[in-house]
């Protein structure tokens, strides 16, 4: 049993993957090319986004933060665990281990909020097509992104807060990298408050986002079903299905983790595996889903790399 004294150290251990040796250098190859197809299929969106005028409407100006959150969240934990797999370091100083979990749970957070403000822009452009841009207005659209990102610190700035009032007593992260409940763990104080936030941001962000998608999306069904043109149909369940994807890969994902958490007699290997791939995956899947599902990103990334290639 680990020495329950008050331990301040700066430097705490990781429980990493304890790769083999034979392991470290194909692991981190793979991982590197792993990120490098993130940070280029991402920055492909946001340049598409931000370059290609007709792509200045409310639904992609909001997309755009989509890629931004999952470069953030992708590159609070690869890179460091890329770094500490080639040189089979345990070691993150409690300053950058506080770091890395606020950028975590402030992706997760983010991911959460801006799908619901994207809900809310496919429920206003189907369900009030004549309202919608005198609704989605450049300032309510901006404010919209400010109450999102501004909303996202203040929880999850509350929620590290919380932790650092706290004395440590132990050194190991039991994760490969740094999360809320592994910093909890290393506390040997009384936690109550700490664990009934978590439980509200947790319920608060999954309920808002959850009770968005329902209501969102009852209304488009109604608005849908009720809509004799095909063409308008076809868009509708397009543009949401979309949407409806990148959600459930999302929901899921976090879903696994929590259970992971919550349930001891789990696999620490599993769970740390898990934790990772909540990371990656939206990372990976959301422009893919985006690029190739959404007909005018497709098309301009098309002619984007059309131009880039072309010898004349």
């Amino acid at each position: 049993m680990e020495d329950q004294s008050i331990n301040v150290t700066s430097t705490l251990t990781l429980d990493g993957f304890k790769l083999i040796p034979e392991g470290r250098y194909p692991a981190f190859v793979l991982g590197l090319l792993l990120y490098c197809i993130i940070v280029f299929c991402n920055l492909l969106i946001l340049i598409a986004i931000a370059l290609e005028r007709r792509l200045h409407e409310p639904m992609y100006v909001l997309l755009f933060n989509l890629p931004v959150n999952d470069l953030m969240g992708v590159t609070a934990v690869l890179p460091k665990l890329l770094t500490d797999t080639l040189t089979d370091s345990e070691t993150i100083t409690y300053s950058a281990c506080v770091m890395q979990a606020f950028f975590v749970h402030f992706y997760a957070g983010g991911s959460m909020l801006i799908l619901t403000a994207m809900a809310y822009d496919r429920y206003v452009a189907i369900c009030c097509p004549l309202r919608y841009n005198a609704i989605l207005t450049s300032g309510n659209l901006i404010k919209i992104i400010i109450v999102v990102w501004v909303l996202d610190f203040i929880l999850i700035g509350v929620l590290i807060v919380l932790v650092l009032r706290l004395q440590r007593c132990r050194s190991r992260i039991q994760n490969a990298y740094c999360d809320n409940p592994s910093l909890m763990r290393l506390i040997c104080a009384d936690t109550s408050i700490n664990n009934i936030y978590g439980l509200f941001i947790t319920a608060f962000l999954q309920g808002l986002s959850l009770l968005a998608m329902i209501f969102t999306y009852f209304q488009i069904l109604l608005t849908c079903l009720m809509n004799k043109q095909p063409d308008a149909k076809s868009k509708a369940t397009q543009t949401c299905a979309t949407h409806l994807v990148v959600y459930i890969v999302l929901c899921t994902s976090a879903l696994f983790v929590i259970l992971s958490y919550r349930f001891e007699q789990i696999s620490p290997y599993f769970r740390k595996v898990v934790g990772v791939a909540v990371v990656i995956y939206p990372a990976v899947f959301n422009p893919i889903i985006y690029g190739l599902k959404t007909k005018e990103i497709r098309n301009t990334i098309i002619k984007m790399l059309r131009k880039k290639t072309s010898p004349f």
